[in-house]
């Protein structure tokens, strides 16, 4: 290798380490690119996995900060070389990427790439992504490549390690999401056989209450005694289930990671644009988390399937010791004044009964044709 000792077996070994270390395919993805772009010596790394509509589910970038990646806007398509690397599944070396029959531009505030090394990741015969880098930092003649054959071997190198990073880390986030529902159904059963149990006495011991009111008013209050004391028990089940509901990865991964994955999980299921913005926001109690968490599922339900949105946004951000969580879509919004009908339609109640039993406040923003904001503030520990 002509890298000088970063390239060595050593950082090699180290960036394999680091690929197979994480489980989360996010924290992979960005490893993936990290570890190319410093072993190769590019200013620029990208790693790109496709859809199945002409996009990338998935696309992280190594070398650009995050204004200039706000500004570049939306994620790009499947096209130009990008499109080649999926299609032919074939290495592409080249001197000048803007002088590539290929090439098709890019926004006004992507960087300029001028040598470009990409290749597939390939799963068998499944291309499940495409690795590349732009601008080798080093002196190289006008007209030629500063990417080299060795470079191209050490990256089909770690092409290949990231395919089965990634894999893997696919198989662990279903495992997971098998074994929550798992847990699901297995509480659900639970619910409805200590619950429904409880509920089914309560309501003969109230009948029965019912009847000797009249004629034996002390038996009727035992009855009644009775009835308090199932109705405080079936409440305790109730709580009890509730608590063992909380979402596993709420307790794993914590309030942003978790919000980050469930937002990018709905905005491939979906064909609205979902995203999602976190600023500055540290660790909150669990209720609070769990009670941000709900409301965003909530909301982000309600917007998905009711309003026809085209985009949607969550923001997470630190106010205070706390946060404030706010959904934006540009749906068809509704008339907040018809408190009763909406209120219970889209489960606004439900909502503002979550951020009132942490301590905070829910407020509802809409009109007709103009979208819906949803803002939960609550408070930190």
């Amino acid at each position: 290798m002509s890298h000088g000792p970063r390239s060595g077996l050593a950082a090699v070994s180290s960036a394999l380490l680091a690929m197979s270390r994480h489980l989360e395919v996010r924290d992979v993805l960005k490893t993936i690119v990290a570890s190319a772009r410093e072993l190769l010596d590019a200013q620029y790394a990208a790693l790109g996995v496709p859809d199945d509509h002409g996009g990338f589910a998935q696309f992280v970038v190594d070398g650009v900060g995050d204004d200039q990646w706000k500004a570049i806007g939306p994620l790009p398509r499947q096209h130009g070389i990008l499109a080649a690397m999926l299609r032919e599944a074939t290495p592409q070396r080249l001197a000048d990427v803007r002088r590539d029959p290929r090439f098709e531009g890019w926004p006004s505030a992507h960087p300029d790439l001028v040598d470009f090394l990409g290749l597939p990741v390939r799963d068998g015969d499944e291309v499940i992504g495409a690795l590349f880098l732009a601008n080798k930092k080093c002196s190289k003649p006008e007209g030629t490549c500063g990417f080299t054959e060795d470079d191209e071997e050490l990256l089909a190198i770690l092409a290949q390690h990231a395919a089965i990073a990634l894999t893997n880390a696919r198989l662990y986030e279903r495992s997971r999401e098998l074994t929550i529902a798992e847990e699901r159904s297995r509480l659900a059963h639970e619910l409805h056989d200590a619950v429904s149990q409880k509920l089914f006495s309560l309501r003969l011991t109230a009948q029965a209450a019912a009847r000797l009111v009249d004629r034996d008013p002390s038996r009727a209050k035992d009855e009644l005694q009775q009835v308090a004391g199932l109705a405080a028990e079936a409440v305790d089940e109730l709580r009890a289930v509730v608590v063992e509901l909380r979402p596993a990865a709420l307790d794993e991964d914590g309030l942003v990671a978790t919000l980050r994955t469930q937002v990018q999980v709905l905005d491939r299921a979906h064909t609205a644009r979902v995203t999602f913005t976190c600023h500055g926001v540290r660790a909150l109690p669990a209720a609070q988390e769990e009670a941000v968490l709900r409301v965003a599922q909530e909301a982000l339900h309600n917007a998905l399937r009711h309003s026809g949105c085209e985009h949607v946004d969550v923001t997470l951000e630190r106010r205070g010791g706390g946060a404030v969580l706010r959904i934006d879509d540009d749906g068809s919004g509704f008339d907040p004044r018809v408190v009763r009908h909406a209120g219970r339609h889209l489960g606004l109640v439900s909502m503002r009964d979550r951020a009132s039993g942490v301590g905070g406040r829910l407020t509802v923003e809409s009109a007709p044709g103009k979208g819906t904001t949803i803002e939960m503030e609550v408070p930190g520990g």
